[in-house]
């Protein structure tokens, strides 16, 4: 069984050559694709080959470079960036079979687009599913208009992986840029506090109910999630009245026309995936207990600066966990959701 990195970004090819060529593809520039970044996204394939090796890494998850969302922007453009993202990615998946599997970009500012190029990359160009942000210009995904999108997904059996657009990329940052855009925080709290919105849109907002087989990964570790799912069990009442012999009891008043859960959300956290940028042994163990180590598996953010530095030798030297547990997160768990 391969060994498979989950959390993995690459620019695309006709992307890179364009650039190259006359500085920009389809009006985008290097920014987009993240090639300013000294050793990273423009790495010819061959040095990604010899370095997965060189990590003990068999299979990379790919994605397009988060820049390419292009949610922002019109949406014939948002879905021929989207289309020749995509095609472009599953020509990488069909020349190393053994070594990749990929995930789509979509133009999700259209949710019947956005359901559309999904279908036919999973359908057609044989991705894995789709890397998506946390919100759509501001709108998050408990809104309706998003819930035929998941159907959609759980339908296909695509897996949804939630990432940010990050500063700067296609005007999309995270929560914490308008507040603090210094020392680079709007990645280093954002990233995560964006992940954790996103798991309590979907659970609050009913999707996990309505989709009870939608696979979806939270990267980053799923961010906060875990370690505060304390005080969302306590905003939506379950520390209140008689629950869970009753129902629960939200200690604010909650409009009408909201939609009412009827069990805790940590009890949802099993039905989510995570990948394990942690990097801190005793967080990935708390992880692990919450959320359940079948829900638990490797990522590396393979080529950005936070990449998880030597990801396999530091999952296996940590004292926190088994062996077997280092086998799921390192093997089975990313070959089961990827149905290898």
């Amino acid at each position: 069984m391969q060994v498979i990195d989950t959390h993995a970004h690459v620019a695309p090819r006709r992307y890179k050559e364009a650039i190259a060529s006359n500085g920009a593809w389809h009006g985008l520039d290097y920014v987009v694709g993240e090639l300013h970044r000294p050793d990273g996204f423009n790495k010819e394939l061959e040095v990604r080959l010899a370095e997965m090796d060189e990590a003990g890494i068999d299979r990379q998850l790919v994605t397009p470079s988060v820049g390419f969302y292009q949610y922002d922007k019109d949406v014939d453009f948002a879905v021929t960036v989207a289309r020749e993202c995509n095609e472009d990615i599953a020509e990488m998946v069909d020349d190393n079979p053994d070594r990749f599997s990929g995930l789509a970009t979509l133009p999700m500012q259209d949710v019947n687009e956005a359901i559309s190029e999904l279908t036919r990359a999973v359908t057609e160009l044989g991705l894995k599913g789709a890397i998506i942000n946390d919100h759509v210009n501001g709108r998050t995904y408990d809104e309706p208009e998003f819930l035929p999108f998941f159907k959609a997904a759980e339908s296909l059996g695509a897996v949804l992986e939630f990432h940010q657009g990050g500063g700067g990329v296609s005007g999309i940052g995270t929560v914490v840029g308008p507040r603090i855009h210094r020392y680079s925080l709007p990645n280093g709290i954002g990233n995560l506090a964006d992940r954790t919105i996103t798991f309590a849109a979907l659970v609050f907002g009913g999707v996990m109910d309505a989709c009870p087989d939608l696979k979806v990964l939270l990267a980053h570790g799923g961010g906060y999630t875990a370690y505060g799912i304390g005080r969302l069990d306590k905003i939506a009442g379950a520390f209140e009245g008689s629950y869970p012999d009753g129902p629960l009891t939200a200690p604010f008043v909650q409009p009408d026309e909201q939609y009412k859960l009827t069990r805790a959300p940590s009890t949802y956290l099993g039905q989510f995936n995570y990948d394990c940028i942690t990097y801190d042994g005793d967080a990935l163990r708390f992880l692990i207990d919450r959320v359940g180590v079948d829900r638990v598996m490797l990522g590396t953010d393979y080529p950005a600066p936070m990449l998880l530095i030597d990801s396999v030798n530091w999952i296996n030297g940590l004292a926190q966990l088994t062996e077997d547990e280092k086998q799921a997160i390192l093997r089975g768990n990313p070959s089961t959701l990827l149905g290898l």
